[in-house]
């Protein structure tokens, strides 16, 4: 049976030292919540393989994807993993696929920087898209310092 998706905290992730970040708070918070933990890695093509003649026939975003998943979850929980943690894999924009997840979410959970971008801001452009406009209270971790 499928859990409350309403009594969750979703947290995305994409295997930055901000998003594990963000997951380890997310275990943090989800016990006083009475939640579970949803982590959603999103991916998409980027824009340029439409321009540059197609996508490498080697690139697989989707697995990729997996083995974020998998190894930001190893690194953080190890086999002590919270009850009733789920994780899954999106195609599509990250803002737009948390922003979506924000809709069914007691809290959304992220890293205030990504692995893309540029290093000197102080939040990402999907963090910042998220803490403006998601659907649910929204907690902007700051990973470690360089």
């Amino acid at each position: 049976m499928e859990p409350n998706s309403a009594n969750q905290v979703v947290v995305g992730i994409d295997g930055s030292v901000a998003s594990k970040a963000a997951l380890t708070w997310a275990a943090r918070l989800a016990p006083s919540l009475g939640a579970t933990i949803h982590v959603i890695v999103a991916w998409e093509y980027p824009i340029i393989f439409g321009l540059e003649g197609g996508i490498p026939s080697d690139w697989k975003p989707d697995e990729n994807a997996k083995e974020i998943l998998s190894a930001s979850l190893e690194e953080v929980f190890g086999r002590d993993r919270p009850v009733g943690l789920r994780g899954s894999i999106s195609q599509g924009h990250p803002t737009f696929v948390l922003l979506d997840a924000s809709k069914e979410a007691q809290m959304l959970v992220v890293g205030s920087r990504g692995l893309g971008g540029f290093a000197g801001l102080l939040l990402g452009s999907v963090s910042s898209a998220c803490a403006e406009h998601a659907k649910c209270p929204v907690l902007v971790v700051h990973g470690e310092a360089k």
